[in-house]
């Protein structure tokens, strides 16, 4: 069914007929995605209002949509529409694969938000479920005709996964085939979403799920321990989005970084046009946890944010809903934590613990986003610093939504510190999309001193300097660079930013004269790199579109 609805008495989802006399026209018949590069912000309707309550559609479309478009994104990632009985489930145990979730309006009410977000020119991706299906026998598909295995696997040991406590799919019947490819055009037309990003590849290619798989070398990835069906599914399902829309988006949320999966399939891969580089946020979480900032070694940060095969693009990210859920905390609140309660207002002494954190999170997200090769992810929220974590109303909170909401009115109040990092998001946004396929320009280290914690990177015409030290700062620091004139167009530290403005940002600087590197046409810039600062510098002699 297309719609179900849930009994206020006995809490059961039910079919409802869904024939609206009015049923909504969309104004915009055709829509392009703008990918170069891809800017996502990836969002939870029932959790993007303010009150503690469920978020709607409408409001999601009045009050979040000019938002995303204000900062400069041109994609929005949504989660949890299709229908799922436990709103706790983040929307992945999935009930009624072809009803948008009730709790949030009418489905008339979400083809209006899409067709909005398409007259604003912002892609609309579906986060879309195929790899497991909730255990439910009186809401969704389980048991339907009475057995255990219409939809799912014979074997109990293949049909129940039991780190999620749902049922698998059995890609090998042509009725489940069928069934799930289906699910992707009904979105796909009814709805007219841009795209998917697929949910739990991993658990789906792996006989194992890739549960305490180590997938440390390519043995791992050729042992006969790979689902074929399931693989066989993943690829029909991109050929059959493209095929309805030659412009839609798929990327694939998969962990163990199995080859070919972000590759056309006459080329031997899956077809999708994304990875996740799922690597990023783990090592950021690892880094703030187990490193000294003096250990924040710019061969590291270099390696992880550039570790990709050459073949596929990937989505960039520093944090997602993933690194927030209850039991985590956002990368904002792991490097300030509780002085977030007492020293983010303006009216009150800063300490160095916000001083620091502002500073590093600027930092990370900088790093993370202009080192893309295909497109970059934020969570809702996160970009200006959404402070604490994401716990759904459960028995455990005593169904309490204090933790599943967005306080927005933190990144709108100017006495409040969270708009430093919201505008610093702004501009950063803004730098990427003003270089034509950002994503696509050529990406090449130019120095990492593990010794000084210094980084620099250029991208066309584009130089980005980090010094990441927690104390040291460099006078006339000697960087070879291509000759010319730079001027500095992006600074962390500046003032409306939230930093001390310790860098002159009006000055032009010159690369000084080296007759041993002049026949190469590089030459020495002089920077002075405060700590715990990043600059990006424009080559304004540079006009090339790429740079050797």
């Amino acid at each position: 069914c297309n719609r179900v609805v849930q009994d206020k008495d006995t809490y059961i989802f039910s079919a409802q007929v869904w024939e609206p006399e009015n049923k909504y026209r969309f104004k915009t018949a055709r829509f392009r995605p703008d990918t170069s590069p891809l800017l996502i912000y990836e969002a939870h309707v029932g959790m993007s209002t303010e009150e503690e309550r469920v978020g709607t559609y409408n409001e999601f479309r009045q009050n979040i949509l000019p938002r995303v478009k204000e900062n400069g994104y041109n994609a929005i990632q949504i989660m949890a529409i299709q229908e799922h009985p436990y709103y706790g489930s983040f929307g992945y145990h999935v009930s009624s694969f072809f009803a948008p979730s009730s709790r949030c309006g009418t489905p008339e009410e979400l083809r209006e938000l899409i067709d909005k977000a398409h007259e604003m020119g912002i892609a609309v991706i579906m986060d879309i479920v195929h790899s497991h299906a909730v255990k439910n026998e009186t809401e969704g598909i389980a048991r339907m005709d009475g057995s255990y295995d219409l939809y799912f696997h014979s074997n109990p040991e293949r049909r129940n996964h039991q780190a999620w406590d749902s049922l698998c799919f059995d890609y090998g019947k042509n009725e489940v085939l069928h069934f799930l490819l289906s699910n992707c055009k009904y979105w796909l037309e009814e709805f007219k979403f841009d795209g998917f990003r697929f949910d739990g590849v991993t658990s789906m290619i792996y006989l194992s799920h890739g549960l305490e798989e180590s997938f440390s070398n390519y043995s791992d990835y050729y042992n006969a321990g790979q689902d074929g069906d399931a693989i066989c599914y993943l690829t029909l399902a991109n050929k059959l989005i493209h095929e309805v829309n030659p412009h839609a988006i798929t990327i694939a949320e998969e962990v163990s970084g199995m080859p070919g999966l972000a590759m056309k399939p006459e080329e031997g891969g899956y077809g999708f046009d994304y990875r996740m580089a799922m690597n990023i946020p783990d090592f950021w979480i690892k880094t703030i946890k187990e490193k000294k900032d003096e250990e924040w070694h710019p061969s590291a940060i270099w390696w992880e944010t550039t570790n990709r095969r050459a073949d596929e693009k990937t989505i960039s990210y520093a944090e997602s809903h993933d690194q927030a859920l209850v039991g985590d905390k956002t990368i904002i609140f792991r490097l300030i934590d509780a002085d977030m309660y007492w020293f983010m207002s303006k009216l009150m002494n800063s300490s160095l613990t916000v001083d620091r954190g502002l500073a590093l999170h600027k930092m990370i997200r900088l790093v993370t986003a202009t080192t893309m090769n295909g497109g970059y992810l934020n969570f809702m929220g996160n970009e200006f610093g959404h402070p604490e974590w994401v716990d759904f109303p459960r028995e455990g909170n005593n169904w309490s939504y204090l933790y599943a909401r967005r306080q927005w009115h933190l990144a709108d109040d100017p006495n409040l510190k969270y708009h430093y990092l919201g505008d610093f998001d702004k501009a950063m946004i803004g730098l990427i999309r003003s270089v034509p396929d950002f994503q696509s320009t050529s990406l090449i280290k130019i120095w990492d001193k593990d010794d000084d914690n210094i980084l620099a990177y250029m991208r066309n015409e584009l130089l980005f300097v980090y010094n990441f030290h927690p104390q040291r700062s460099y006078c006339d620091y000697g960087i070879l660079v291509p000759q010319g004139e730079y001027e500095i167009i992006l600074d962390t530290d500046n003032p409306k930013f939230g930093g001390f403005g310790l860098n002159d940002d009006t000055l032009h600087h010159f690369t000084q004269y080296d007759p041993l590197y002049a026949p190469h046409d590089k030459g020495w810039l002089r920077l002075y790199l405060p700590a715990r600062t990043a600059i990006v510098m424009k080559n304004k002699n540079i006009r090339s579109a790429s740079y050797v």
